[in-house]
């Protein structure tokens, strides 16, 4: 694919600062998508270069190495590999830690004997300083034969400089970092001939890896596996080969630029790895970290919350008394604003969570947790990997599935697949925020402790406990010979750059608003339609019916009744009230009624859609007034006058939505992670079937 404009691609080892120079580089001209033929994330931005150079950049996935194992490291060598690829750099700026300058600089010279012009960004110095570790920038610039420029990501320094380096950097280093005679050069040159690769070093690789690089068709790589065998050629000893020769040309390297005395404990941070990975003062902190950051999640965001529903509903007040009363003014106040406002409302916590998870990350905590927890994921058939897609799993389940590619046991990656959609996520939030604050007073226990918040982060922790069992049972179930290892870097402990935190908040609340809101809006406007039009027959009854409730009505009140009685009748007899009807003798068990049903039904394509139906049909009918939802759900009474939202029915409802996977794209990616229909299938038959059972034993034990 033909190129259009001057691609930059950032790349480094994870935890090298990479993520945080793209974000000061693109600020909020960024984009994410996928690349073509796979589900890895692509993640591009935009940025002025020079004053009349305007470039794009995209964000490789983070590797150690171009021998990638897992998904995410196959196409970031793709990327740099192929010269079709539509995401093929014109320019590579490697991230480079400088705390750890000796690993950092294996992959960094493999990228630059790919022979793609290449600049090194030398992030954390200052780290490296602390550990009395004093690079010679020049020194090392010259020996790689490729510019060199310090930055400091977090906050910001030497972004101008590395830019005016970037917009002069226009060839690749004039020879190879290692010789590479040595390793199979008759095998390179015949590889170069089939495949006209830019360098040998990518011809070398190319003999390696060439069954999984996606630019290659059936008939090339025929011909290369042929050249292989014929060559006799050994990936594993060729591989050994080339990593000895790097780091041998490293160490030398590194003796002439850098002066290192590390101190033997150059953070003191020690002591406090010593408490958030000790096997129970570890887990005490992190129950600790999660119920601090609901508190916050329920406290402080019921502020801007209370202000967008007190906007909501004096803005739908205001359109009833200015527009004129007939059938577009009611599409537009009682199925398009009611069903958007209802989850409008919970983007501020939407926004704190997704801002607390960044804090997480970036501080290099979640790293902790993930070595902290590996010892109880292989009891339940998962190791340490599993803990990232988990904990992002409380954010969004597609992205945490994806992110499960790095786990390389199948059968661990296939459990970790099948269990997150377990733990709550932020499409979940808007649903547990209405049900517990109708269930629990906005009380505070010691004048601190936020009692909704308190419940929420039990349900939380449900999702967690649920997928610890759930996982467990598979264990058992699948057999695998296949050992699973666990090995993890613990990055430094950084201060989070406030710019990353809010860039993920406004990005994340931008997605959920506007990919959520397609959805809802569609769905509003179906479920109004349904919910205003029905049967002739059924309609004209209910309208007799009125007509002569209203023949006999003396009193105000008399008609008053009559008119909600009518509305009532009304949209019972609609096509919703209809469908409804048919869904409720299989959920009446768990104490629903039929406009629970059809709640049920439309939050399949999305949990949020829940809110935004459940508004969108009581602002339809005797309720079409403008009090809140909340309100609305709390005076609602079934045909005998009873409470509909009672304390079982609330529970079973929460119940019901922690365990059931209600989300059409998670089904969807879990079937292309999987490769396979199968899984997803039996996920969601188990997730709902777990769902109805514990939620119909909690409703009527507590009926």
């Amino acid at each position: 694919m033909l190129k259009t404009a001057f691609k930059i691609a950032l790349v480094g080892n994870p935890n090298c600062g990479k993520t945080s120079l793209f974000n000061l580089l693109t600020g909020l001209r960024q984009k994410v998508a996928n690349y073509p033929g796979v589900t890895v994330d692509k993640k591009t931005g935009e940025f002025d270069l020079a004053p009349n150079q305007h470039v794009e950049i995209v964000d490789l996935p983070g590797t150690y190495s171009l021998y990638p194992r897992s998904l995410d490291e196959f196409v970031a060598f793709d990327v740099l590999l192929n010269r079709d690829n539509e995401s093929h750099p014109d320019l590579v700026v490697v991230v480079a830690d400088a705390s750890n300058l000796k690993r950092n600089l294996l992959f960094a010279s493999q990228i630059i004997d790919l022979r793609i012009p290449t600049v090194i960004a030398l992030n954390m110095l200052d780290v490296a300083e602390q550990q009395n570790i004093h690079i010679n920038l020049q020194a090392l610039s010259t020996a790689l034969d490729v510019p060199v420029v310090a930055i400091n990501a977090r906050k910001g320094a030497g972004i101008e400089e590395l830019k005016k380096v970037m917009s002069k950097t226009k060839e690749a280093a004039k020879a190879d970092f290692i010789d590479l005679s040595t390793l199979h050069p008759a095998l390179v040159k015949e590889i170069q001939g089939i495949t006209q690769c830019s360098s040998d070093y990518a011809a070398l690789l190319t003999a390696h890896h060439y069954m999984n690089i996606f630019c290659l068709d059936a008939k090339t790589k025929e011909r290369v596996r042929a050249k292989i065998q014929e060559h006799a050629f050994k990936h594993s000893v060729i591989q050994g080969d080339e990593t000895l020769l790097r780091y041998e040309r490293i160490n030398q390297l590194l003796s002439l630029v850098s002066d290192s005395k590390p101190s033997q404990e150059p953070h003191d941070l020690g002591k406090i790895d010593k408490v958030l990975t000790h096997p129970i003062w570890g887990y005490i902190s992190f129950v600790a970290i999660m119920f601090v950051m609901f508190q916050i999640i329920f406290s402080v965001a019921s502020y801007p919350m209370d202000a967008i529903d007190s906007v909501s509903v004096q803005l739908r007040l205001w359109l009833s008394q200015q527009l004129p009363n007939n059938i577009w003014t009611d599409l537009l106040n009682n199925g398009l604003i009611a069903g958007l406002s209802g989850v409008l409302i919970f983007i501020p916590q939407i926004m704190l969570l997704f801002g607390m998870i960044t804090i997480l990350e970036d501080t290099g905590y979640m790293a902790r947790v993930s070595f902290m927890m590996d010892k109880l994921m292989r009891k339940v058939g998962m190791n340490g990997r599993s803990v990232v897609p988990l904990m992002s799993g409380m954010a969004c389940a597609v992205p945490a599935i994806m992110s499960a590619r790095t786990i390389e046991n199948r059968k661990d990656r296939l459990i970790t697949l099948f269990v997150t959609p377990l733990m709550s996520c932020s499409a979940r939030l808007p649903v547990y925020t209405l049900l517990v604050g109708m269930l629990v007073p906005n009380d505070y226990l010691f004048g601190v402790i936020s009692l909704p918040g308190l419940v929420m982060l039990g349900l939380y922790f449900l999702g967690f406990i649920a997928a610890i069992v759930v996982a467990f049972i598979m264990n058992l179930m699948v057999k695998q010979k296949q050992k699973s290892y666990f090995i993890m870097e613990l990055p430094v402990y950084r201060m989070p750059r406030v710019g990353n935190i809010f860039i993920t908040m406004y990005e994340k609340a931008k997605i959920f608003t506007f990919e959520a809101g397609k959805v809802i809006l569609s769905i509003s406007i179906i479920l109004w339609v349904l919910a205003s039009f029905g049967p002739t027959a059924s309609r004209e009854k209910a309208e007799k019916t009125y007509q002569s409730a209203l023949a006999v009505a003396k009193t105000d009140s008399m008609r008053t009744l009559a008119e909600n009685e009518y509305q009532a009748n009304k949209l019972e007899s609609s096509y919703a009230g209809t469908l409804g009807k048919v869904i409720e003798p299989v959920i009446k068990p768990l104490g629903f009624d039929w406009k629970l049903g059809i709640a049920l039904v439309t939050s399949f394509a999305a949990r949020e859609v829940f809110v935004g139906t459940m508004s969108t049909l009581y602002s339809v009918g005797s309720d079409a007034d403008e009090r809140s939802l909340k309100a609305k759900l709390n005076e609602a009474r079934d045909e005998d006058g009873k409470p509909i939202f009672t304390m079982a029915a609330i529970l079973s409802l929460l119940i019901f939505y922690a365990f059931a996977l209600q989300c059409m794209s998670t089904i969807a990616v879990v079937k292309r992670e999987s490769g396979s229909w199968m899984l997803a299938i039996a996920q969601v038959l188990t997730m709902t079937g777990l769902a109805y059972l514990c939620s119909g034993i909690v409703f009527q034990i507590l009926k």
